[in-house]
This record gives structure tokens, C-alpha cells and sequence, in this order.
């Protein structure tokens, strides 16, 4: 046997494990979920329960409200999570220690406690409304709300997306940035042509993270979002428990999926033209 024979079977040995796991976890299952969407009531296969997303306009609703969630949370803590990487990273002093030593609390805080807590927080009847009160001053609706949901989306997905973020901005050589500042370039120049391109790829894989988290988030919205529309978690809780109808839940499933898919892909053929280009 040759070595390049050796080799090959080797390498497709130390894979297999890791491919043998995501075929029963991920591919099988998706799959029988895609099999099971496409029955009827008749006992046939068609489209029709893809197209009841569409048609009925609950099930539209819940679509969009899941999308405008997931597009309202990533874009905040994007901005919220570079911004802190960045002041983190270029600065020193006190507060910083005090971001850095604390940030990841809320890692270390369980989803069922946390959405309770924020209950407890923002309810209606919660201690920061009763504050108010004696203030007179009336608290706005927050909780069984999409604000309710965007926050408790942000206590998750912050911490863990500032960490991937200040990783990233930590390799970025400090020789890079002061040689940039001794030709005299602006703050707004350094960010766009150096410090964003250089953490691009990390900026990237945590926008990819935060959407298929927040897309497919369950326990927040079950617990302090409203009755309706409702997130596509929460919606095919719904459909297969209290309905029993499995057929249409796998195709909530599926379609979102489909939706992470997007994003996946657009994720792998950013980062092939990347390594592309470097050949």
C-alpha cells in the first residue's frame, strides 16, 4: 500500500466520527423532518403545508415578526458588541477593567432565570415599575412584547458575540494601527480600511452565530412574548403539541432551516472567495 493511500484512509478515518455525528444528529433529521412537511391529509405528498405559511395569515404574521426580531437583535448587538470590543481593546483604565471582569456574567445565567429575572424586572408589577410608581411616573409596556424579546435576546447574544469580537481585535498587530496613525489617518479611515477588514471574517461568523440563536430561539419568546404573532420556535411548539399536527410543524422546522441556510451560505462563499483570493 502506498503512503498516499495510507494517508487518505487515515484522514478519512480521523473524519468519519465527526461525519458519522453530524449525519445522525443533523442530515437524517433534517430530512425526515423535510419527508414528513410534504404529507397531507389525504395520505399523499404535496407542497401544501409550504403553502399554508404563506397563505394563512397567522402563520405570516409569525414569519415576519420572526424576521423582524432576528434583523432588529443582530443589528444591535453587532453595534452594541464591536463597540465594546473596540473600546476594550484601544483603551485602559478603570471602567474597562470593570467591562472586562463582567461582560460574561450573564453566560454563566441559565435562559429560564434570566427571562424570570427580567420579568421580575420590567413586568407590570415588577420592582422597577413599583420604583416608578412612587415617582408617578407610569412603566411603558415592555414585557409579553417584541421589546420584551429583543431584550432578553440581547442579554444572551452580547457576551458571547463581544468575546468572539475582542478575540479578533486582540490579533490585530498594534505596529498595524500606530503606523496608521503616524501618516496621519483619521479614526474613520482606521476602522473602515484597517480594523474592520482585518476582523471581518470573526465579525462574520459571530453575525452568523447571533442570527441562527435568535431565529430559532424558544424560551424567551415562549415566556414573555405575546399571544400573537408569535416566534416560528414558539409556533411550532404550538402546532405539534396543542394542534397535533406534526406535518405542519416539520414544515415550521424546515422552513427555518431553510432560513439559517441563507445565511450559512452566504457565510461559506464569503469565506471561499476569501481563501480564493489568497491563492
Amino acid at each position: 500500500m502506498s503512503k498516499d493511500i495510507r494517508q487518505s484512509i487515515t484522514g478519512l478515518a480521523m473524519v468519519l466520527p465527526s461525519f458519522a455525528i453530524l449525519l445522525i444528529v443533523v442530515i437524517i433529521p433534517i430530512i425526515q423532518s423535510f419527508v414528513m412537511s410534504l404529507g397531507n391529509d389525504s395520505g399523499g405528498y404535496d407542497l401544501s403545508r409550504y403553502t399554508f405559511l404563506f397563505t394563512d395569515k397567522g402563520m405570516r404574521d409569525n414569519i415576519i415578526f420572526t424576521l423582524r426580531i432576528t434583523a432588529i437583535t443582530c443589528i444591535a448587538v453587532m453595534l452594541v458588541s464591536y463597540t465594546l470590543a473596540i473600546y476594550m481593546r484601544f483603551n485602559n483604565g478603570p471602567i474597562v477593567n470593570l467591562i472586562r471582569k463582567t461582560y460574561m456574567i450573564p453566560l454563566f445565567i441559565p435562559g429560564v432565570i434570566a427571562t424570570y429575572g427580567l420579568i421580575n424586572l420590567l413586568g407590570n408589577h415588577g420592582w422597577l415599575a413599583r420604583m416608578l410608581e412612587v415617582a408617578g411616573i407610569t412603566l411603558p409596556r415592555i414585557i409579553f412584547d417584541e421589546k420584551g424579546i429583543i431584550i432578553a435576546n440581547l442579554w444572551f447574544n452580547i457576551p458571547f458575540t463581544t468575546m468572539l469580537l475582542s478575540s479578533a481585535l486582540s490579533g490585530i498587530p498594534s505596529s498595524v494601527i500606530e503606523s496608521a496613525k503616524d501618516v496621519g489617518v483619521g479614526k474613520l479611515t482606521l476602522f473602515t480600511r484597517f480594523i474592520f477588514p482585518l476582523s471581518y471574517k470573526t465579525f462574520l461568523v459571530a453575525l452568523t452565530f447571533v442570527f441562527m440563536g435568535v431565529i430559532g430561539s424558544f424560551t424567551a419568546p415562549f415566556l414573555i412574548g405575546a399571544n400573537s404573532p408569535q416566534m416560528l420556535g414558539v409556533s411550532m411548539q404550538q402546532v405539534f403539541s396543542v394542534f397535533q399536527e406534526r406535518e405542519q410543524a416539520a414544515a415550521i422546522a424546515f422552513f427555518s432551516f431553510l432560513l439559517c441556510s441563507v445565511l450559512g451560505a452566504f457565510y461559506i462563499r464569503s469565506m471561499a472567495e476569501e481563501e480564493k483570493g489568497k491563492i
